[in-house]
């Protein structure tokens, strides 16, 4: 009896397993990197750091990529992501973007021998987390979908992103461009994508039960 269970539960878990395919493809971005001095509304108090550099731009993976609406299911079934880090490092957020599915939180820890006052204004979600030296940490909860800006008070400089998905099907780039979305059912699907740097997009994709979709994405 204990052998028969076992053969029907591994029968489904590899029948719904059959049922789940990928989207993926490969990220293009421009071989010109756009201007580096962008204009920041919320101008900083203090001056650089010695040897600080600028943030680099036009990244492939800055990047993000994800579906619109899944079933409910198949959300759950994906596994969870990291909680992310926007790290203060060489005044400048490392890494530049960072991406949490709706209800997730943020850690924000400060690497730096410096203050920083990390704050928003974004309707998404609105904080200000306050000056805190190197060693401190702060966190924030995300309970809304969509783009949050982010920026230190004290350096004009510095500026990050947090895309807050609405579901956890989404994905960053590699280095090479290429990406993959975790497994989801067969079905019509609103793919789209956003890029600090770039007019973003969307588009309508088909996915089969046989094989996984691939799109490609130029910025």
């Amino acid at each position: 009896m204990r052998g028969i269970a076992l053969a029907l539960m591994l029968g489904v878990l590899g029948a719904s397993s059959a049922l789940a395919g990928t989207i993926r493809g490969m990220v293009h971005v421009p071989d010109a990197p756009p201007d580096e001095h962008s204009f920041n509304p919320y101008a900083g108090h203090a001056s650089s750091m010695s040897g600080h550099a600028m943030t680099a731009r036009g990244l492939a993976t800055d990047a993000v990529l994800w579906l619109e609406a899944v079933p409910a299911d198949a959300d759950s079934a994906a596994p969870m992501p990291p909680r992310p880090k926007l790290a203060q490092k060489d005044q400048a957020f490392l890494p530049r973007v960072v991406v949490v599915p709706v209800g997730g939180t943020v850690d924000f820890p400060n690497l730096d021998p410096i203050y920083h006052n990390v704050f928003s204004v974004s309707p998404i979600k609105r904080f200000d987390l306050g000056k805190y030296p190197r060693g401190e940490s702060r966190s924030v909860r995300f309970p809304k979908p969509g783009l949050v800006n982010v920026y230190c008070d004290i350096h004009s400089d510095m500026a990050g992103f947090i895309l807050v998905a609405p579901n956890r099907i989404f994905a960053q780039p590699r280095a090479d461009g290429t990406w993959e979305l975790p497994p989801v059912p067969p079905g019509r699907y609103t793919l789209d994508w956003w890029h600090p740097d770039f007019r973003g997009g969307h588009r309508d994709v088909e996915l089969s039960a046989s094989n996984d979709t691939v799109v490609d994405v130029s910025f």
